[in-house]
């Protein structure tokens, strides 16, 4: 079974990649070791990931997690579940504010 391809990164990450090369190839280590430091399979990871970045309030990251979510054929239920389960840790406006940016997302990869 192939691999499937994540998105295009937006433009901006690739000039501050351009402008930044030492910082992206740390950031790439950064992830490889986070793959490569336990046994979950790469949807659940994916999944843990977007909701961190909705625990932590980073709209930028979760709307390039809901991207790769997308691209690996996690299910719309499913990631808009990530949000449901995370209101009762960071509050309803939180989880609004949250589900407002994955909303977002999912609409313009209609």
């Amino acid at each position: 079974m192939s691999k499937p391809k994540s998105p295009k990164p937006p433009k901006t990450y690739g000039e501050f990649c351009a402008r930044y090369p030492e910082l992206e190839r740390a950031w790439e280590l950064i992830n490889r070791a986070g793959k490569s430091s336990g046994d979950l399979d790469d949807k659940t990871q994916r999944m843990v990931k977007l909701g961190i970045a909705v625990g932590a309030q980073k709209e930028g990251a979760v709307h390039s997690g809901v991207r790769k979510a997308i691209a690996m054929g996690i299910s719309r239920d499913q990631i808009e579940q990530i949000v449901a389960l995370a209101a009762g840790t960071i509050g309803l406006p939180s989880a609004v504010a949250a589900f407002s940016w994955v909303r977002d997302t999912l609409k313009s990869r209609k």
